[in-house]
């Protein structure tokens, strides 16, 4: 079987428009940090230093209308109580994140690291 190496190039490519999708620093960041589990808003703001509470938010929908995340109210009555978890797509990147940390580690200098 041969390897299919995608045209990230062409705009309608499937892999550009994933990567497009991973662009902003904080969905790969948001993806890590629920790689521990499920969460309720306010952790994943103490986890992610100096994310504004406005740009989190935009990011769990945008996340949520991918399919990456899923929101859980908890409790209907206010406050309402919410957590986020990784969907089972949301899911699959923990292999790809491993290695790109594999990957990052490796190549790490000594005095950065």
């Amino acid at each position: 079987m041969a390897l299919v190496v995608p045209d990230v190039l062409d705009e309608g490519c499937a892999t550009r428009q994933a990567l497009e999708r991973f662009a902003s620093k904080w969905r790969v960041l948001v993806i890590y940090a629920l790689l521990a589990g499920p969460q309720r808003h306010a952790e994943l703001r103490r986890r992610l230093a100096g994310i504004t509470q406005k740009v989190l938010t935009e990011t769990l929908r945008g996340m949520e209308s991918d399919g990456l995340v899923e929101r859980r109210v908890l409790r209907e009555a206010a406050p309402q109580h919410v957590e986020y978890a990784l969907t089972e797509l949301g899911s699959t990147l923990r292999e790809p994140l491993t290695a790109i940390c594999e990957w990052a580690a490796a190549g790490a200098s000594p005095a950065a690291g």
